[in-house]
């Protein structure tokens, strides 16, 4: 009975360390999902956010930071605004604190089609024959006849291998754009690390707003954070049109609404096949200029100023 008893007690000690991290990520959720914050840095627009060590002298490789907003953009600019959305204890890695979604690139977040490769030919069949014609020739004339049909052939394969370069650039560029526009509004994160395993102090809300000191104000949190937004305060780019700076802020990626809340109404909109893209044509007046704006699937993917007629 006593040999029982132990192992019973030894079984719920050894539960307890993996009972810890769940009651700990319960109380760190409570404390701050749903509250707002201010951030002290950029952030990368993706979910491997901003790497975070408290017990290292340099906790935050800036360098790093620089590369990852090189690579993904900038989801979060100095002093924006943006509500938690997720705490999430890893085991005994890492706390994962996550920021207006969390970054692109979470579970679940549609990366866009792939990579486009134009379909090129590097020889027609037509052409083929033409040169095995030229080498049977019965004479200088047809010789020169066929050289010339082989000629206009591969002038209009080449016509039709740049056209397809060119659908295919359109379609990457559409692409690249749709991506960049969601990890700007994709949020970011960070993610707090110790060498050793997450100490028990690194578990609790004040370890968490100690680790994060220097990157996020904490101030914001309170009864506000129940009717917040859960997306950053608007940026100059979307406030330009009051201000003058309109035309200075555009900028590929953007969408239609983003560019309209800057340069006003279109003037005027049409659309035109390019060969399979929709792109979607219009012209603006800002400042004195004439704005002819591209949208493919309602974002910015071209554009050009000139002085208004």
């Amino acid at each position: 009975m006593h040999a029982m008893r132990s192992l019973a007690v030894a079984l719920t000690l050894s539960l307890l360390p993996s009972l810890a991290p769940a009651q700990n990520e319960a109380a760190l959720r409570q404390a701050f999902e749903g509250k707002l914050v201010s951030v002290k840095m950029a952030m990368p627009g993706t979910s491997r956010g901003v790497e975070v060590y408290p017990q290292q002298q340099a906790p935050v490789n800036f360098r790093q930071v620089a590369d990852r907003i090189k690579d993904f953009g900038t989801a979060l600019k100095i002093g924006d605004q943006v509500m938690v959305t997720k705490v999430v204890v890893k085991k005994d890695s890492h706390i994962e604190f996550q920021l207006g979604g969390g970054g692109f690139g979470t579970f679940g977040d549609d990366a866009g089609s792939s990579w486009i490769s134009a379909d090129t030919e590097s020889e027609t069949p037509r052409e083929k024959a033409l040169k095995d014609s030229i080498k049977t020739a019965p004479g200088p004339t047809r010789r020169k006849q066929l050289e010339k049909e082989l000629a206009n052939a591969r002038t209009s394969r080449e016509r039709e291998n740049d056209r397809a370069r060119a659908e295919a650039a359109q379609a990457n560029a559409a692409r690249e754009a749709n991506l960049r526009v969601k990890r700007e509004q994709g949020g970011s994160r960070f993610n707090i690390r110790y060498k050793d395993g997450i100490p028990p102090e690194g578990l609790t809300p004040e370890g968490v707003m100690a680790a994060l000191a220097n990157y996020v104000d904490f101030a914001a949190t309170g009864a506000r954070a129940a009717t917040a937004a859960v997306v950053p305060a608007p940026t100059t780019s979307t406030t330009s049109a009051t201000s003058g700076g309109g035309i200075a802020q555009l900028k590929k990626g953007l969408t239609v609404r983003e560019v309209e809340a800057m340069l006003g109404p279109a003037d005027t909109a049409a659309e035109e096949t390019q060969g399979t893209m929709t792109v979607m044509k219009r012209t603006y007046t800002a400042d004195g200029m004439k704005v002819t704006a591209s949208f493919v699937s309602g974002v910015l993917i071209d554009f050009a100023i000139t002085p208004k007629a």
